[in-house]
């Protein structure tokens, strides 16, 4: 039978192992879903809100055997992951109290007796989801579906069933009706009968580029709505008027955080040439002094990658960049250990049609570029096949906000790194996707925007 093996990355040491369901027992679980969701939609939303509440309990309760678990099954260091958890029930409670107000209906003025729009749920939505926040993008895929009026399966990455496992038992343990949220142990050559199954409604996917191609077109062939939030590679301008204290503390965390492996994570540095010297010297000696290693350990400040392959496939991209004439200032070696360690790594000098430019690096490295002035910043930044996130640091918060309206991303954050919140909307556009999660945008994304006619 074939299964899905669970590798701790900071050891290489299998923890578990996973047996893939059948194709019949995959038309079970979402049949189930289809049946849950025909009384579900009819439920209230104080009636869901409550439920939704006792999961973000659920979560709460249980943060620490959660966090330890995605911390074993992909590297994350542990405070992240009690972070992630943490934020998982946040969004819980947020959607519990808020679905009422932002799915209500919108009256419009006609020349009818009465007319509106409404939004009602439209079945079982599929999320193919990634390993880098195992439980987050879940939740934030779930959350807002569900409280929808929605029911939901999830093919979760083949590293991370244990954390799919985990979320599903939530659900259970929080009082939801069994299957109104299901965990789908498929290989990623299964996806597609899934997707094709008459009950699935739609599909939402976080994930590669590639991935996110591909599903897509299955779904574009069957007619079935997605969201596509796809890779990214952020860049982040620093203009000549920024506290570089601030700004290097903003890109050593934004490039380290997650061990390096966050989609809406700064990636290309675009720094002004007045300051560029010394923003790199600083920003190297704040990534070299921090500590990479066992993530459970209180003092790491950076962890394994999530797979060994992931990572040689990183050092593959940093040797690429460096034969291209990026240079390398930090980092890029793979350390001798059993583990999928790589290094914080700089590389400098990077420039247009080169891989740290063109493509994302998905871990903990950073590509510094020489930007002449701020209109130059702006063109290297929106110079990319990509566009999720996107920064600027500055000592001028309108100059800071006139950039940002003009980077080609779905968020633009002024001196702060960006993070995804439920109260505003998260997606991308350009190969970062189409559609958005979180807010009224992401609840609205899987309902049926109904208009209504009273003559």
């Amino acid at each position: 039978m074939e299964t899905a093996k669970s590798i701790n990355p900071a050891t290489g040491e299998q923890i578990a192992e996973y047996n893939r369901i059948s194709t019949k027992e995959a038309e079970n679980k979402v049949a189930k879903a289809n049946e849950v969701y025909q009384t579900w939609r009819n439920k209230n939303f104080e009636e869901r809100a409550k439920l939704m509440h006792k999961l973000a309990d659920v979560l709460e309760d249980n943060k620490e055997e959660y966090a330890q678990l995605a911390t074993k099954e992909m590297g994350k260091i542990i405070g992240q992951s009690r972070g992630e958890v943490e934020k998982c029930a946040n969004i819980c409670r947020y959607y519990a109290d808020n679905a009422a107000e932002l799915l209500a209906d919108t009256n419009v003025d006609t020349e009818a007796s009465k007319s509106y729009v409404t939004f009602q749920p439209i079945g079982v939505v599929l999320a193919v989801m990634p390993w880098n926040f195992p439980f987050y993008q879940v939740i934030r895929f779930a959350a807002p579906a569900i409280m929808a009026g929605n029911t939901g399966v999830l093919k979760h990455a083949s590293n991370v069933q244990g954390c799919a496992f985990a979320l599903e038992e939530a659900f259970e343990k929080a009082g939801f009706p069994k299957g109104i949220f299901a965990n789908l142990n498929i290989g990623s050559d299964a996806v597609k009968a899934v997707i094709e199954n008459k009950h699935i409604k739609a599909v939402t996917l976080t994930g590669s580029e590639p991935a996110g191609r591909s599903v897509a077109s299955i779904a574009g062939e069957n007619l079935k709505k997605t969201v596509m939030e796809l890779g990214g590679s952020d860049a982040y301008i620093i203009l000549e008027d920024a506290d570089l204290e601030e700004a290097t503390d903003l890109a050593t965390f934004g490039r380290l955080q997650n061990n390096g492996q966050t989609c809406i994570a700064a990636k290309r540095f675009v720094v002004l040439d007045e300051i560029y010297d010394d923003f790199l010297t600083i920003f190297t000696k704040k990534m070299k002094d921090k500590k990479m290693g066992e993530p459970t350990e209180k003092d790491t400040f950076l962890g394994p990658m999530a797979r060994k392959d992931l990572r040689d496939e990183l050092h593959e991209q940093v040797g690429k960049s460096v034969s291209q004439g990026a240079r390398l200032v930090l980092g890029g070696n793979i350390p001798d250990s059993n583990g999928a360690y790589y290094p914080a790594t700089i590389l400098a000098e990077v420039k247009p049609g080169m891989e740290a430019f063109d493509n994302e690096l998905f871990g903990p490295v950073a590509s510094v570029i020489k930007a002449k002035n701020e209109k130059h910043a702006i063109e290297l930044a929106n110079n990319s096949n990509y566009g999720l996130g996107s920064g600027v640091i500055t000592g001028d918060k309108k100059r800071g906000e006139k950039v940002a309206l003009q980077l080609e991303a779905g968020s633009s954050f002024v001196n702060k790194l960006v993070v995804s919140d439920p109260r505003l909307p998260f997606g991308g556009i350009k190969n970062s996707g189409y559609g958005r999660e979180l807010s009224s945008y992401g609840i609205r994304e899987f309902t049926n925007t109904k208009s209504i006619w009273i003559d």
